[in-house]
């Protein structure tokens, strides 16, 4: 008898998950495509909630196919999630979490725009509860787009559909070293293996749970496991793509989400002796990654701050940092016949603090803002030569032809 491979192979790591995980499980038995279509591989990490007991009841009683696997606690989701991918069989896999739930049809709607499209990664609308998800990438539906074209580098959590068999060409796993961002690694990583990334926007496929409890695992770990994450992101990164505009619009990302938060508010409040240790964290990082191709793609507060990062100058941050506390807002300076906008944060101009003007600088996005802002397009630059390119060819018309000597042009 031939045993027919499944379309999709959801993958749930459980540790401590109860109650939460009766709600995940409801919402998998209550998808609308064949239950012969779908494996679940549940990977219980050493839970004492009754969480492996709970996955073994639904086992016994649904009519997928559903595999439980109990093991001692591993300390983070990748071990589970790794175990879970090598077990599977289906066409693709979705990793979800036991604390978080599928909206209705989700799964039914994301193999069919893969199969439709051809894509090897599938981003389905997520919507929180609880907990505020990424919004910039859910603008519209995409059936085609890559990691350059689109903001969906800005979710790179783990719960997407992958081709299970991109992951296995490519050897793809959780890094179990991590124990943040390790799903960021693995999306990243997929997204730029993959023969195209479909965005579902119109309809929500996954709910993120914000638990009551506060154990949400990507609010443990203390600052050091964060630049961890941001320099394996970052490797990888410059591993896979060639320097260059491509490679400094990812790295915005880690800069951006993972390191620039370590030098927010929070901040503030740290002792002498972690501010110093986290500008001894960033050193290395900012000495291999950034790059004026990066810091032009920030808002001027993100791109100061990460400067006076690089610069190695803790005691010019803090009053940037209490500046962006507060939400001011910094003057605007046009300057160039309103071409050019400068932001006066902290230290502009300062002859002392001897901050470079281009830092303050605001990228056209952020210039259009402000009233009076001119800018300078690649429009108005076509303009402005096809203008100049006229009064050259009037000139010399008016010069073609030859003086007779008394002072009247002859024809040519």
């Amino acid at each position: 008898m031939t045993v027919t491979q499944p379309d999709v192979s959801v993958v749930i790591g459980a540790y401590e998950a109860m109650p939460y995980l009766v709600e995940c499980l409801a919402s998998v038995e209550a998808q609308t495509i064949d239950p012969e279509r779908i494996e679940v591989i549940a990977v219980d990490d050493g839970s004492t909630d009754g969480s492996g007991e709970y996955l073994e009841e639904f086992a016994a009683r649904v009519a997928m196919s559903v595999t439980v696997i109990r093991q001692d606690n591993s300390g983070g989701p990748s071990g589970p999630r790794n175990v879970g991918l090598g077990k599977a069989t289906g066409r693709y896999v979705f990793f979800l979490d036991a604390d978080d739930r599928l909206g209705p049809q989700a799964l039914e709607r994301m193999v069919a725009m893969a199969d439709r499209n051809g894509t090897d990664v599938v981003l389905g609308r997520v919507e929180g509860i609880n907990r505020k998800p990424p919004q910039s990438m859910w603008g519209k539906t995409l059936d085609r787009t890559d990691v350059y074209s689109s903001n969906i580098k800005f979710t790179l959590s783990a719960q997407k559909l992958f081709r299970r068999e991109l992951l296995e060409r490519h050897g793809m796993r959780f890094d179990e070293s991590l124990w943040t961002g390790e799903d960021a690694l693995f999306t990243m990583e997929a997204y730029l293996r993959a023969n195209g990334v479909s965005v579902l926007a119109d309809h929500t496929c996954y709910y993120l749970v914000g638990r009551e409890d506060g154990k949400h695992v990507t609010k443990s770990g203390g600052y050091t496991l964060r630049f961890d994450s941001a320099r394996a992101l970052m490797n990888l990164i410059a591993e896979l793509v060639p320097a260059g505009d491509k490679r400094d619009m990812l790295l915005v990302r880690p800069f951006l989400i993972t390191l620039l938060p370590q030098f927010g508010p929070k901040y503030l409040t740290d002792s002498e002796k972690v501010r110093r240790h986290k500008f001894e964290l960033a050193k290395p990082l900012m000495e291999e990654f950034w790059s004026e191709g990066v810091a032009g793609r920030l808002k001027v507060e993100e791109r100061l701050r990460l400067h006076l990062v690089a610069e190695q100058q803790p005691e010019l941050l803090v009053p940037v940092v209490e500046f962006v506390k507060a939400k001011k807002q910094a003057a605007a300076l046009l300057e160039k016949k309103g071409r050019e906008v400068y932001l006066a944060y902290p230290h502009f101009r300062d002859a002392k603090a001897a901050i470079p003007d281009s830092v303050y600088l605001a990228a056209p996005r952020e210039a259009r803002a402000c009233p009076g802002y001119r800018e300078h397009s690649i429009g108005s630059v076509l303009k402005r030569a096809v203008r100049k390119a006229r009064r050259v060819l009037k000139a010399r018309a008016g010069a073609g032809g030859t003086r007779t000597p008394g002072g009247t042009a002859a024809a040519a």
